[in-house]
């Protein structure tokens, strides 16, 4: 027996005397798990149960979603960032239905081979559906693992990844494979927290080297940040039948295949003279601009956006490029938006 398996029996019962009862833990449907993991990398559970409730509602199958529109997938992931996973999680639905059979392959390297699925999710659907003995290792197994072990190497590394990698193998119980990678994560998820941890209920507290050398807020380790990059948007409101115009987002920037009022992006904020100018440049002569919403602060992962809505007018004689829609009030909600369009808009239609 592993000199490490005391790890193993103490998170595994930990769990088993009870654990947060989510849709995606009463199933081995490799779907609904799949589905669930790719929903809630870097989304807390609140926030992304309702997208899995909503998804499983209007696509209940693989087979189902691999049939779907990729504008209806974009709208229904609407507000959870990342949109590129959504329109990944579309390719690899057709995948499983045009390469496998409609089945999902039961073993990580195969899984690895689906768009969009990397080490962790291969590894949480092969052991989580099929048993395999595969170990998960996302941001709360890192930090579990990091204090609990006393690892300094910095979990932003190649060498830092691997060196979690192979602890996570060596710690993980073979014949419950999927229950104790659940269980490590749930322990990372509600105990072992970034900021306060609870380690009067952590079932391992007792032979944690963080906790017991006073370590726990200096644990896990990041080598560096990525630099943040600030961008400003100037959106042009331009009002139709109650609506708006829209275009949609191409090209390998942030959300691509969304849509958005067209676009005069800034190297700095516009005060209304600098934009009238800069319209001009760009769009000619002849708009009328009433006011302005804004600047609207968003944050992404590795950039800062302020977003201001110009409420302008083109001249008659402006010939509207091809990519620009005039959307009626009544099909706005049809199109899928990022969240601080979602919100324009949810202020501009009240």
């Amino acid at each position: 027996m592993s000199s490490l398996s005391w790890f193993s029996r103490a998170v595994l019962g930990w769990y088993a005397g009870g654990h947060r009862d989510l849709p995606w833990r009463r199933t081995r449907d490799p779907y609904r798990i799949w589905l669930s993991e790719v929903l809630l990398q870097q989304t807390r559970v609140d926030q992304g149960l309702p997208y899995y409730q909503r998804f499983i509602r209007q696509w209940p199958t693989v087979r189902a979603l691999a049939a779907a529109d990729e504008q209806e997938v974009l709208k229904a992931w609407q507000g959870l960032g990342y949109y590129r996973r959504a329109r990944n999680l579309l390719a690899a639905a057709r995948q499983v239905m045009n390469d496998h059979g409609g089945r999902f392959p039961d073993k990580a390297a195969a899984l690895r081979s689906l768009k969009g699925v990397g080490d962790y999710t291969a590894a949480a659907i092969a052991s989580i559906s099929f048993g395999r003995p595969e170990a998960v290792v996302d941001g709360n197994v890192y930090r579990v693992l990091a204090r609990v072990f006393g690892m300094d190497s910095p979990i932003d590394t190649t060498v830092g990844r691997k060196a979690f990698a192979q602890l996570a193998a060596e710690l993980l119980d073979p014949g419950h494979a999927g229950d104790h990678n659940q269980a490590v994560m749930e322990l990372g998820a509600v105990v072992c927290l970034p900021r306060v941890p609870r380690c009067d209920r952590c079932p391992v507290a007792q032979r944690c080297l963080a906790h017991r050398q006073g370590r726990i807020d200096r644990l896990p380790v990041k080598a560096g940040r990525v630099r943040t990059v600030e961008r400003h948007f100037n959106h042009l409101c331009i009002a139709t039948e109650g609506g708006l115009v829209l275009r949609e987002r191409t090209g390998k920037d942030i959300w691509q295949g969304l849509h958005e009022p067209p676009l005069i992006e800034s190297q700095g904020p516009l005060p209304p003279a600098a934009f009238k100018a800069a319209l001009r440049r760009q769009l000619g002569t002849g708009w009328k601009v009433h006011g302005h919403i804004g600047p609207v602060r968003h944050v992404l992962s590795h950039q800062v956006l302020h977003l201001t809505f110009w409420e302008v007018t083109p001249p008659r004689t402006f010939a509207p490029p091809s990519d620009w829609r005039a959307v009626s009030g009544p099909h706005l909600i049809r199109y899928p938006v990022p969240r601080p369009i979602e919100r324009y808009l949810a202020q501009r239609l009240r």
